[in-house]
């Protein structure tokens, strides 16, 4: 048996709100009404519909223009993300920037995004330039660019290494030699 409710809140494949639509009473009864998403509807409710409604209009459009703004700052913004690499010669990189880091770098930018809504198949290891989707409203997507770089400071730690493979001089330092008699009467304030 079919009844007529009305949603509060937008229910994903059913409605949004304000949306007059029929489900099964037992779904009305155990989920919607007691989680208060909705309520039947009565000749009052459906008059308070239209209500409903234009608040709905009201917020989507200020939710899309808030979205298009969001965007056009994303596609301005290049992150840059730096990962340790094998050598020079080596296109091996060690670890990989996931949808959470790319998140975290925009919290720093003073940008609120959640990380599921950054499109990304699977964690980014090459080193290149990457321009990635961001759902930010159903009708709105953002355009992200991305670059991982290797490190700059490799030529500094070629030098390091060149330096610490250098043959080693003698110490200059002087060795202290013990006379064998102090080693056989230790002094009477030290322990044996």
């Amino acid at each position: 048996m079919l009844v007529e409710v009305v949603l509060h809140t937008r229910i994903d494949g059913l409605g949004a709100e304000g949306d007059l639509v029929k489900v099964k009473s037992g779904y009305a009864r155990n989920f919607l009404l007691p989680k208060r998403m909705a309520t039947i509807a009565t000749m009052a409710t459906k008059r308070h519909i239209e209500l409903l409604r234009k608040r709905r209009a009201e917020r989507e459009a200020a939710e899309f223009q808030a979205a298009q703004e969001l965007a056009s700052r994303l596609q301005k913004l290049k992150l840059v993300f730096t990962l340790a690499s094998g050598g020079e010669e080596q296109e091996k990189v060690f670890g990989a920037v996931t949808a959470q880091h790319i998140a975290d770098r925009l919290r720093e930018e003073g940008i609120e995004i959640d990380r599921k809504k950054i499109r990304l198949d699977r964690p980014l290891k090459e080193l290149r330039a990457y321009t990635l989707p961001v759902d930010l409203h159903p009708d709105v997507t953002a355009q992200l660019s991305v670059e991982l770089v290797a490190p700059t400071d490799k030529p500094k730690r070629k030098e390091a290494k060149a330096k610490s493979d250098a043959p080693k001089k003698p110490s200059s330092r002087k060795t202290k030699i013990v006379p064998s008699s102090e080693k056989e009467h230790p002094s009477p304030g030290t322990a044996a």
